[in-house]
């Protein structure tokens, strides 16, 4: 099943989506600009082979649900990501916000 929600964070509206999977979630909140992600994010893939597409992501491990991503903290996150101070270690949420 695919869930699409829209969920607000100081004012600012994003999109989450969870799509269950057999034996795992694969979980999403974006925005226009970029997004955060559960741990099926390939961040050294963004990074290598397609960094001329500038994309702001970042990963976090471990989490099961939307509130977990936006309370986690991220794992690894693009270079594009860090160029807006989204650094490992940022929560979710937080990098969120300096995505708008």
């Amino acid at each position: 099943m695919v869930n699409l929600s829209p969920i607000v964070i100081e004012g600012h509206t994003f999109l989450a989506i969870s799509v269950e999977l057999p034996k795992t979630n694969l979980l999403v909140v974006t925005c226009d600009n970029g997004y955060i992600m559960c741990g099926a994010l390939d961040v050294k893939l963004l990074n290598d082979k397609l960094f001329a597409r500038k994309i702001i992501a970042g990963r976090a491990v471990g989490v099961k649900t939307i509130d977990e991503l936006l309370h986690a903290p991220l794992e690894m996150v693009t270079h594009e990501a860090e160029s807006l101070g989204i650094t490992k270690g940022t929560i979710g949420k937080e990098a969120l916000l300096k995505m708008v």
